[in-house]
């Protein structure tokens, strides 16, 4: 794994603590920048985030937040709110929803957010369905890897895989190099049946995109989709009405062509699945990365929480989270749009 990896590694096991002997968290230390000086320049022109206004504009969200949110449930400290502000490229209001829009996610789906720790879905990290490859690439990003042929849907839910995903994504974020230099997803659709993809119907699809897009700061630079079937044209379909032409422009469908992936993903990158060279794809490494970072997850995610409404008054929720309407979700409606593409 790389440095930055390495660095993910370090959280405490809880083998001997149980979920009602947990420390209390430790007093946040003051904010040190980690960024090296390019990043540091990368962020000044990417993010219009400037070293010697950093910590003015942090405290210029933190006063928003107490201002306008007092009761809402969050952490302050300095490093927490900088996630939010490199998000959104320092516009305070626009961080603002985003935090706002952060606990709301939360909130209003109990099905992925409740008990969310690692040791509760070892049975996902054992299939295979996610690791993250342990060399960024050439702009500095984790390449999060997802194959989705590797679920079995009698085994457990999707929405396992969503939590899965979810954990994945708050322990990459800890990293102030991934807040500047963002992610990239791969995933591997080969061998995804209709029987599988009916499972990702519009109900799913947009309450993970209003996560994905409005909902978590993070910053999604590309998606490579490799070995699609004809059926990923219904699961396209079902997915493009929910995405913003930013991220819409940056999917990224190679088929079984790895020369088209690799003109964006090196071979050097990659694992020799993927015409690469940098050995077997390695999923156990990332699932105990995870799965060593069980007490900070248990500490943020298994906490009684107050009712959505009673923090965030008349907050909107991000598309798709307002409520759980089904949006044409019927299996039977899935489909017959999914059975058009053959």
């Amino acid at each position: 794994m790389s440095k930055e990896s390495d660095s993910l590694r370090t959280s405490p096991s809880v083998a001997s603590l149980s979920e009602n002997e947990l420390p209390p968290p430790p007093e946040p230390p003051s904010y040190v920048c980690s960024l090296t000086e390019d990043l540091v320049t990368k962020a000044r022109e990417e993010l219009q985030e400037k070293p010697e206004w950093r910590l003015r504009d942090v405290q210029a969200l933190r006063d928003m937040v107490r201002k306008e949110y007092p009761n809402l449930s969050t952490s302050l400290d300095d490093a927490f709110l900088l996630r939010f502000l490199r998000a959104r490229k320092f516009d305070y209001d626009r961080a603002l929803q985003l935090l706002v829009n952060y606990h709301s996610c939360r909130r209003s789906w109990p099905e992925v957010f409740s008990n969310l720790r690692p040791s509760a879905l070892k049975d996902v990290f054992s299939s295979g369905f996610l690791t993250v490859l342990p060399h960024t690439d050439p702009r500095g990003c984790h390449v999060l890897c997802i194959r989705p042929d590797r679920w079995i849907p009698s085994n457990y839910p999707i929405t396992e895989n969503i939590r899965a995903i979810y954990l994945t994504l708050e322990k990459l974020i800890q990293s102030e190099e991934t807040q500047v230099n963002g992610i990239v997803i791969l995933a591997d659709y080969k061998g995804v049946s209709l029987s599988k993809a009916s499972h990702f119907g519009p109900f799913i699809a947009k309450k993970v995109i209003g996560i994905l897009q409005d909902g978590f700061p993070i910053r999604i630079k590309a998606v490579h989709i490799v070995n699609e079937p004809r059926i990923f044209k219904g699961i396209f379909a079902i997915i493009k009405p929910f995405l913003k032409e930013k991220i819409a422009n940056r999917f990224f469908l190679h088929g079984s062509d790895l020369n088209s992936l690799h003109t964006n993903l090196p071979r050097n990158i990659l694992p020799k699945e993927y015409g690469g060279t940098a050995g077997e794809l390695d999923t156990a490494t990332w699932s105990a990365v995870l799965l060593a970072s069980e007490e900070d997850f248990v500490r943020e995610f298994c906490q009684p929480l107050p009712a959505c409404n009673s923090i965030l008054g008349h907050a909107q929720l991000p598309e798709g989270l307002a409520s759980d309407a089904q949006c044409d979700d019927s299996m039977r409606a899935v489909k017959s749009q999914l059975y058009s593409c053959y």
